[in-house]
């Protein structure tokens, strides 16, 4: 089928004749007679690189041509930048949200395509955005992960409330991995387009004992050069002018087989030194000064361990052709365009806490899988699983290659899984009473699935109960309703356990104390926290001791402490990141990476900024001490560098070398002049701050004390 034909416009068929597109493959085409252009809903569940974004693309484009608006749900912040370059630049424009969470985010609604994560979504559907009525499209990216027991419940409460709120809105999903689609594509009432079809032919084989055996029953000899089989099979595809990515089960593992590999390639070129320069310069631990030797000599490895930037680099360069091997964790499986042509599964066990090492899930090996095969660079793609022995070799072609992907089952069965959900269907508007709730969660995908059970309705009293108890709704004659509270912690995009706890903490506490708060919201259900291993609850345990007056959370009585000392852990990170302890000596200490860092350090400061709002609500005397606390954990500083921190273009490092010379605030840093503020930080900088200081002087005695600044938690950029 010719692009010319279909009812695009012209200045999107123009850029895909730039890039070499005049015809579709033929799953696009399947998409195009099942009713895409005329508002059909569709789930489209075919290979990875098949074209799936393409199409999403296109429909955009005809909707918004039709007077429209689009908004296109990735399930990660890394994979919604990479949609938003890919979107830009076509004659829409688009936009990007996966900040904030309490923000309504309205300018977004001048924008045709509007890329956003699920959470998002679902924080901007809580606030009321006026915008959100006018979708006319909505894309479901990766919409498997329905199945997914962290970020299903929310993507399939998403899509209810999207559906339920513009019910003429057209819905088209995009899946690799979908064992059951049609029970998916009958719930959404879509069209189904399913395809075995690639633009590169794959390959999939295990390898033993120097071959690979692939699923065809053909062979092909791999030579012996290392010790190491999965480096063997790099080598191999190397040779002949294609790119490798090894999957392992960990970060550790990733990073060890990078330096194998940066060892047996050693290609050093200028491009490649350009690339590790870039890195060097951002690089302020051990692994990142690892990762800058394995770029140089064409090798990497990606994990979230590793910075944003970091990252971004690392994929730049592969995507240029020049790191010829990347060592990585699953998050490469997860959606990012990093295709190579040869995929290898060194490693298809993962430890699971308290169950050991397990074999991954199928839909996972072909999520992994899936990335074999450059299209217009590789005449075909391989993805290898390694065997132990022959045993081994028929067990992985029957549970992986064999065997279908897995079924999608809804995760919306728990009471933690849709707590937070009901409350925000009740606070937003959407149900009034039991019965418009129960006729609302009708309409998911859990209650299509079991029909017949009606188990739901056990969970949704009990969850009522919860609610009720809580004062977070109030329920009279058959009417419910959120109270301000309740209205507040969905705004907030907070589970209401974690609300529960916090306001209970702060009502109760006599005294302030950062450390308190910070055990505190680690403690919540909505932190992330650390694994703690035997050897540390020594330290764990004398920290304990030495700041029992500050801590506010006890350890529990009934023995069960493993929570609680991952809270502690966590709250002893965040507290040495607050207390200017450097990046470096803190990845050692706890045996994490920069991204990491930046991951707490952002879940964090969302978590105080919702503890704040909480305390301005039920503890006013705390609120001010609390959301001063929040400015120091985001820009990790001591409260003393509180007043230097709010001038433009000072970080972190630039308030301390201030402080230590004696510039306390604002007003010294005047009255020490633009000399002698340039002997601390530089000419340049010295007279935009002495400029800077003299304005805000200005408005404080036009405007009174200064409100404290709000921060942007998706902002961790200035590190200076």
């Amino acid at each position: 089928m010719n692009l010319d034909c279909l009812p695009i416009p012209d200045q999107l068929k123009s850029r895909y004749h730039e890039a070499g597109i005049r015809t579709l493959y033929p799953p696009q085409e399947d998409c195009v007679r099942a009713g895409m252009f005329d508002g059909r809903n569709m789930l489209i569940a075919i290979p990875t690189a098949s074209g799936k974004t393409l199409i999403a693309e296109m429909a955009m484009h005809h909707q918004i041509s039709r007077g429209g608006k689009c908004l296109y749900i990735v399930p990660l912040k890394a994979l919604a930048s990479e949609k938003f370059e890919e979107f830009s630049g076509k004659g829409i424009r688009v936009g990007i949200a996966t900040g904030d969470f309490d923000r309504r985010d309205e300018f977004l609604g001048k924008n045709g395509i509007i890329v956003a994560t699920s959470e998002k979504v679902d924080s901007l559907l809580r606030n009321a955005t006026p915008w959100l009525k006018d979708i006319t499209l909505l894309v479901i990216d990766e919409v498997h992960l329905i199945d997914s027991p962290d970020r299903g419940p929310t993507l399939e409460m998403l899509i209810t409330k999207m559906r339920f709120r513009n019910p003429r809105m057209q819905l088209i999903a995009l899946s690799a991995t979908i064992g059951n689609p049609k029970a998916l594509s009958d719930w959404l009432d879509a069209a189904l387009v399913t395809s075995e079809w690639r633009p590169v032919d794959l390959r999939p084989g295990v390898f033993l004992h120097d071959r690979i055996y692939f699923s065809d029953n053909t062979q092909r000899p791999v030579p012996g050069i290392s010790r190491h089989d999965a480096l063997n099979l790099c080598l191999d595809t190397i040779a002949e002018g294609g790119q490798c990515l090894v999957f392992v089960s960990s970060r550790r593992n990733a990073e060890a087989f990078a330096k194998q590999a940066a060892k047996a390639l050693g290609c050093a070129s200028p491009e490649l030194t350009a690339f590790a320069v870039r890195l060097k310069k951002i690089a302020e631990t051990d692994m990142g000064k690892i990762l800058v030797a394995c770029v140089e000599n064409g090798s990497a490895f990606h994990h979230a361990g590793l910075r944003r930037e970091e990252r971004a680099i690392v994929e730049e360069a592969f995507r240029n052709g020049l790191i010829k091997i990347i060592a990585s964790t699953p998050t490469l499986a997860a959606g990012l365009n990093l295709p190579a042509r040869r995929v290898v599964i060194k490693e298809y066990r993962r430890f699971s806490a308290g169950a050991g090492m397990l074999p991954i899930p199928v839909s996972e090996y072909h999520q992994m899988a899936g990335r074999a095969g450059r299209p217009g660079l590789d005449p075909y793609g391989e993805a290898v699983l390694i065997a132990r022995d022959e045993q081994d070799l028929d067990s992985l072609f029957e549970c992986y290659i064999d065997a279908p992907p897995d079924d999608v089952h809804s995760q919306c069965a728990q009471e933690k899984a849709i707590c937070a959900h009901i409350l925000s269907v009740i606070a937003s508007g959407f149900v009034r009473s039991r019965d418009d709730l129960m006729a609302f969660m009708d309409q998911t995908f859990y209650v299509f699935q079991h029909r017949e059970t009606r188990s739901i309705s056990r969970v949704i009293d009990r969850v009522l109960t919860f609610l009720g108890d809580a004062e977070l709704i109030v329920e009279v004659g058959g009417s419910l309703s959120a109270t301000g509270y309740g209205g507040l912690v969905s705004s907030l995009y907070l589970d209401p356990r974690s609300a529960d706890l916090l306001v209970g903490a702060l009502r109760s506490r006599l005294e302030y104390a950062d450390l308190g708060l910070l055990q505190l919201v680690c403690s919540t259900p909505d932190m992330y926290t650390l694994y703690v291993s035997n050897s540390d609850r020594y330290y764990l345990d004398r920290f304990i001791c030495e700041h029992e007056d500050e801590l506010w959370i006890e350890p529990p009585v009934d023995g069960d402490d493993e929570s609680y000392y991952r809270a502690v852990k966590t709250c002893m990170l965040l507290s040495d990141w607050a207390d200017e302890v450097p990046d470096a000596m803190i990845c050692e200490r706890y045996g994490v990476g920069p991204g990491d860092i930046y991951a707490m350090v952002e879940s964090i400061n969302w978590l105080l900024h919702a503890a704040g709002r909480l305390a301005r609500m039920f503890a006013p005397r705390f609120s001010r001490p609390v959301q001063e606390y929040e400015i120091c954990m985001k820009h990790g500083i001591r409260r003393e560098l509180l007043p230097l921190i709010r001038l433009r273009n000072i970080g972190r490092v630039r308030a301390r070398r201030l402080f230590n010379n004696g510039i306390t605030d604002p007003a010294l840093l005047r009255a020490a002049g633009t000399e002698r503020i340039a002997e601390i930080l530089g000419r340049g900088l010295a007279r935009q701050l002495f400029e800077q200081s003299q304005d805000s002087d200005e408005r404080e005695e036009l405007e009174g004390e200064p409100k404290l600044i709000q921060p942007t938690l998706s902002d961790f950029g200035d590190r200076t």
